[in-house]
């Protein structure tokens, strides 16, 4: 329980199903000052404290603020300093909450843990276990959870992702939930005041060191202010002047140059992945057809799915891609179900 709306309709649903339910917060690590982290400030454990009333449920908060300072939050200040836009909720779900935080759980007694994740979980008749996309297509978080294995499934519940938000606002309400016109959660819960860009100058500074602009003949063209400062296709606040809009194409790390270049360099036709993992356990024998999402707001893309050797794959979109970035997720989809996914690694023109 996160003290939002998403979890606390969860809880309230499984109640109402009649399982015997016990509410869990973590405690996580954040920055010092300013606005604290989003997921477990005071106000938020009242609230989860608050619902937990309502429901007439226990309720607990567990201290994991180191595991997730060493496991996420230096994962995220690790990928920027080697060049690539890390996603760190990837990490947290994967290691956090479906690993140590499942596993505590269990060990606690409980059959299955649940979260406000929108998602939904269909057994199949063989007894394999398919992670769909959540019902409402806005709010649909699968992208996220791509990393799931069937014996985590096997002990998984996703109560909301069978309704839209609208729902579950509604049934917040309906429930008399302190947390029901709760606003959502923006941006990265471990961040102080500022974005990702001041919490990388006041933490590791290292990874924000000024270098050239380069076009794509290699030409100096301007100064950047730090490569983790930039994204894949960026065209604002790159300070340029040139005779066309120009976009961000590669961070080159090695030699801590920006390369840019006009709209008509956009867009890839191929990527790799590595790190690839299936939902269903199987690894791909032959090429399949695809959608793909690059991140967790693109829109997806046809593409044929190639798997490689040492857990890695090869995409080839049927339509060249713009903004696809080194570190990013990629997720693999047939219809609602998620295939899997895998971290990228690099892109081809």
């Amino acid at each position: 329980m996160s003290g939002g709306v998403d979890s606390s309709v969860a809880a309230a649903l499984l109640v109402e199903q009649g399982y015997e339910v016990v509410g869990l917060m973590l405690r996580l690590w954040a920055e010092q000052g300013g606005a604290a982290n989003r997921c477990c400030t005071p106000d938020a454990v009242n609230d989860a404290r608050r619902v937990a009333n309502v429901l007439g449920i226990p309720f607990y908060v567990r201290d994991y603020k180191q595991v997730f300072k060493s496991t996420v939050v230096d994962f995220f200040i690790d990928g920027y300093a080697r060049g690539v836009t890390p996603n760190p909720c990837i990490v947290c779900n994967r290691d956090i909450r479906f690993d140590r935080l499942l596993k505590e759980a269990l060990s606690l007694g409980g059959d299955y843990l649940a979260t406000g994740h929108y998602v939904r979980v269909r057994s199949t008749a063989d007894g394999a276990y398919q992670l769909l996309r959540g019902l409402d297509p806005t709010k649909d978080q699968s992208y996220m959870l791509y990393t799931m294995t069937q014996d985590r499934l096997a002990q998984l519940l996703f109560p909301v992702g069978e309704h839209s938000k609208t729902d579950i606002r509604q049934i917040a309400k309906d429930k008399n939930l302190p947390v029901f016109n709760r606003p959502d959660s923006q941006d990265l819960c471990f961040l102080g005041p500022g974005d990702y860009r001041s919490f990388l100058q006041r933490n590791a500074p290292q990874v924000v060191q000024g270098g050239p602009i380069l076009d794509t003949a290699g030409n100096r063209i301007g100064e950047h202010q730090g490569l983790a400062f930039y994204t894949i296709g960026q065209r604002k606040g790159l300070g340029l002047s040139a005779p066309q809009p120009m976009y961000v194409l590669e961070k080159d790390v090695q030699t801590n140059s920006l390369v840019v270049g006009t709209q008509a360099d956009l867009g890839q036709s191929s990527l790799t992945a590595r790190q690839v993992s299936y939902v269903s356990g199987q690894p791909l024998l032959e090429p399949v057809k695809v959608k793909a999402k690059i991140r967790y707001k693109a829109k997806e893309t046809e593409a044929i799915l190639t798997p490689l050797a040492e857990q890695r794959a090869s995409l080839v979109f049927e339509q060249p891609v713009r903004d696809i970035t080194p570190g990013q997720a990629v997720v693999f989809y047939q219809g609602d179900i998620t295939l899997g996914g895998g971290t990228i690694e690099q892109t081809a023109r």
